[in-house]
């Protein structure tokens, strides 16, 4: 069997900028060990495929698998992917909607960029100890900034533990992998080998984040679209705003900038967050399963 994919980088407007992807557009026919396998032999954060959807009204049912395992939403490969079908000519009305684990994600593609809708309104779970954050990472605990809140699971559909840090924390932060496995044993709101971290900080009118997420096979992330969401959501709960707009900055570190625009709302059930950005493409080619 032959199977046609793309690659595209993501969140940028830049060939090897922004965060890879890998699309498979019709992944008819293949098994979920064929997708994990093909997800590791990528090597990349994740790898999408498309297959029909359930429900006819919608666009597309849409699995995520980054190396080691199935997601049930992130960011950065649905605005990818919405990009490559839009390209497709599959979004005649510039809406395209995915069925995915965590729920149905709307995506808006324009000629300027695509924007996802996370799948979930914003949910907090228990808060991770400061000392225990910045030891992943190589910084001291007064690097972790706790005056708005305390290093805080986080999530849109996808779950993370969101920490403010200082400017020049976030730039030399480096994660220990140890210290990553060690601390998934003592805070497990992540769930079983998987503890994912989103710094960030202030700077001036722009956010500057970075995402470790080792267990998980991610040393570094260059954009991650389903951490950015939560970070929008959980910003906005600690202002009276009925919505506010965010523009972060991500990858630089990693010698892939990345620029995601965010904004968040509040809506009947909940905070509610976006995420867009452009994308470019890359390969196209056809992978060969026995």
């Amino acid at each position: 069997m032959r199977f046609s994919f793309v690659t595209v980088d993501v969140f940028t407007d830049r060939r090897f900028g922004g965060n890879p992807l890998a699309v498979f557009p019709d992944a008819r026919g293949m098994s979920d060990a064929d997708m994990q396998a093909l997800a590791a032999e990528f090597n990349l954060s994740e790898t999408t495929f498309v297959l029909p959807p359930a429900d006819p009204a919608n666009t597309a049912r849409v699995r995520i698998f980054n190396r080691r395992s199935e997601m049930p939403f992130a960011g950065h490969p649905n605005v990818g992917t919405g990009w490559v079908l839009a390209r497709q000519g599959r979004a005649p009305s510039g809406v395209l909607r995915f069925e995915e684990i965590a729920g149905l994600v709307e995506i808006e593609a324009s000629a300027d960029a695509v924007t996802i809708a996370a799948p979930q309104p914003l949910s907090l779970g228990p808060d991770m100890p400061a000392e225990l954050v910045a030891g992943c990472v190589g910084l001291a605990a007064e690097d972790v900034v706790r005056t708005a809140h305390r290093p805080v699971s986080a999530s849109v559909g996808n779950s993370f533990v969101i920490a403010e840090v200082t400017g020049e924390a976030l730039t030399r932060a480096t994660p220990d992998i140890g210290r990553f496995r060690a601390a998934a044993t003592a805070y497990t709101a992540m769930g079983p080998n998987r503890l994912p971290l989103y710094l960030y900080a202030h700077d001036g009118d722009r956010i500057r984040t970075r995402m470790f997420s080792p267990l998980s096979g991610t040393i570094e992330d260059p954009a991650t679209g389903s951490a950015a969401t939560p970070l929008a959501a959980l910003l906005l709960s600690l202002t009276r705003d009925s919505e506010r707009r965010y523009d972060i900055v991500q990858g630089v570190e990693m010698g892939r900038p990345s620029r995601l625009l965010c904004s968040a709302h509040r809506a009947a059930d909940g905070i509610r967050a976006k995420v867009g950005g452009t994308c470019v493409p890359v390969l196209e080619g056809t992978v060969e399963l026995p």
